[in-house]
């Protein structure tokens, strides 16, 4: 039997928005626990608690001495894009991720929509381009080209798994644009790391150029980390944005 390639039309939902939030119950430790793990190693466990913490966590920072920064939690969630999710991917010391799952559910029909303010065109070579604002034109050929798309992959989907296709077969129709959404957990030290790459900043010693949208979801990140651990935060910064 042949599938109908004529299907109507998909009622899709078209999202720009692109987040990462903190599960506040799932949070582990501090700047104090970052000192506490520092100190065991020269005083003791027993006197670990005591001292001034601001100028431990810089000295550490400075001197690039990472491992107390791991000895504290955060949990995030992300609903992003599933390309947005596969760049998350690329870090994998200090982080553990579950996703909703394709195989066990069916998928929503929420897709990604760039917003008019995104910048469309790549201006230089390969390592060394910017990105510029696209014309009227080529915004409302973004914006057609993707809505026909994902309307007719929704719908071909729904087709699949109406004629009883299993799940994981049928996702597979599914473009990267597809919005999921994971936990992302990570200590400190790999946030950082992950935000040295992520971010662009004018406190960087080693500037990066991340893309627009994984963008997004680390200045939510960022935000959250320096609510909860500000010494460290500061320290970071003051230090160029490098990772211990």
């Amino acid at each position: 039997m042949s599938l109908n390639t004529s299907v109507a039309p998909a009622a899709v939902t078209f999202r720009s928005t692109i987040t990462a939030t903190l599960d506040t119950e799932t949070v582990a430790g501090s700047d104090a626990k970052i000192c506490k793990a520092a100190r065991v190693s020269t005083v003791g466990a027993a006197a670990a608690e005591t001292g001034e913490a601001r100028g431990l966590i810089n000295y550490l920072m400075k001197n690039r001495h990472g491992s107390p920064f791991e000895h504290a939690q955060l949990s995030f969630l992300v609903e992003a894009p599933i390309f947005v999710a596969r760049e998350f991917m690329r870090h994998r010391v200090g982080w553990s991720y579950n996703e909703t799952s394709g195989r066990y559910r069916e998928l929503e029909p929420v897709f990604y929509m760039p917003p008019a303010s995104r910048p469309l065109v790549q201006v230089g070579k390969a390592g060394e381009y910017s990105f510029e604002h696209g014309t009227h034109e080529q915004y409302d050929a973004v914006e057609h080209s993707f809505g026909v798309i994902y309307r007719a992959a929704y719908s071909h989907y729904q087709q699949m798994l109406g004629r009883g296709v299993a799940r994981e077969v049928a996702r597979s129709v599914l473009p990267v644009g597809t919005f999921t959404s994971f936990y992302a957990t990570c200590n400190p030290r790999s946030l950082m790391h992950f935000l040295s790459l992520r971010t662009t900043s004018a406190w960087a010693t080693f500037p990066s150029f991340p893309q627009e949208e994984i963008e997004r979801v680390a200045d939510d990140m960022e935000k959250a980390f320096s609510l909860h651990f500000p010494l460290t935060w500061e320290a970071y910064l003051d230090n160029g944005r490098v990772c211990p």
